[in-house]
């Protein structure tokens, strides 16, 4: 009952702060300020759902709680993708145009890729966590140079469409496959949704899960789909936000003292709300644009990496 009381606590200041977001500084012509505020606001809800969740469930199919898709380089990913498509076809294709039909392609490339993920990583067993960390950081470096290299060569005005799509932006959202979105993300969680309990069984292990009659195999192929599609939408709506996932759960996980995926999941992404909806608002109105969120963002979840890679280090040392 008392975590309960927590996230309906979480769920009353995220309502709260959306409010607030929307009807601060309406004037007359607050018609025209509510149609700009409101696809915002619904964009980052969706993005801190679909980061949360997606996090969330990747710490419990890695059965690590520092691991995060965004953290292991997933992003680099998508905007090697982006970069390849001006590439090679030009900003005036039509899959650099179509947002829609960029959208999809970018999500089953995704797919794809968690899918070899799965192969190289996750499904091996007694994985070392540095190990797991080296190989995240051969992805990121590996795509983030081949996409450098590229965006050295290309024209720089199609280099503009690259830059917009590799720095997180919640000024700049791709309004165009809002709908899209909105409809992948439901459908993404509501199916995860049959999972819940079977979750709080894989937190155990493995091995454990196996013990206790779980399919950990086609669990976890058909979880890593859903991880695709709600990161390539966070992405593809704002932009990368590597460290934000990896803050939300762990504050949710200190906040909510459950081992409940369904108290965890539903507390950090509200947690994951307040953080974006409510930052946004102080960078609109307190900071009057002087600073961006993502920027603060990395910076805090950057130094809180860092403590949480110190104090595994003090764990194991001390087990020693």
């Amino acid at each position: 009952m008392k975590n309960k009381k927590k996230i309906v606590l979480l769920g009353a200041v995220s309502l709260i702060i959306c409010i607030l977001f929307l009807t601060v500084g309406l004037d007359s012509n607050y018609k025209y300020v509510l149609s700009k505020r409101i696809p915002k606001l619904i964009a980052i809800i969706l993005t801190g759902v679909s980061i949360s969740f997606s996090s969330m469930v990747f710490q419990t199919i890695t059965n690590n709680r520092i691991l995060t898709p965004g953290v292991m380089g997933m992003d680099s990913i998508y905007i090697f993708l982006q970069t390849l498509i001006i590439f090679f076809l030009g900003s005036s294709s039509s899959l650099s145009r179509n947002n829609n039909l960029n959208f999809i392609i970018s999500l089953i490339f995704m797919i794809l890729v968690m899918q070899l993920l799965y192969k190289l990583m996750i499904g091996k067993k007694n994985l070392n966590i540095l190990y797991l960390l080296l190989i995240g950081m051969v992805f990121k470096t590996f795509f983030g140079s081949l996409s450098s290299f590229m965006q050295t060569v290309i024209d720089p005005n199609e280099f503009q469409m690259v830059q917009d799509k590799m720095f997180a932006s919640f000024n700049n959202i791709n309004a165009d496959i809002l709908l899209i979105s909105l409809i992948l993300v439901a459908i993404s969680i509501v199916y995860a949704s049959e999972y819940i309990n079977i979750f709080d069984v894989m937190a155990l292990g493995r091995e454990e899960a196996i013990n206790l009659g779980v399919d950990y195999e086609l669990v976890v192929k058909k979880v890593l789909v859903v991880i695709a599609i709600l990161l390539s939408v966070s992405t593809a709506l704002v932009g990368p936000i590597t460290f934000l996932g990896l803050m939300v759960v762990s504050i949710s996980r200190e906040f909510i003292k459950s081992y409940k995926h369904s108290y965890l999941i539903t507390s950090s992404a509200f947690i994951a709300v307040i953080a974006l909806v409510g930052g946004q608002f102080i960078v609109e109105r307190v900071m009057n644009f002087k600073v961006t969120i993502d920027v603060i963002i990395n910076f805090i979840g950057g130094i809180y990496f860092i403590y949480l890679l110190l104090k595994e280090s003090r764990s194991n040392d001390t087990v020693k």
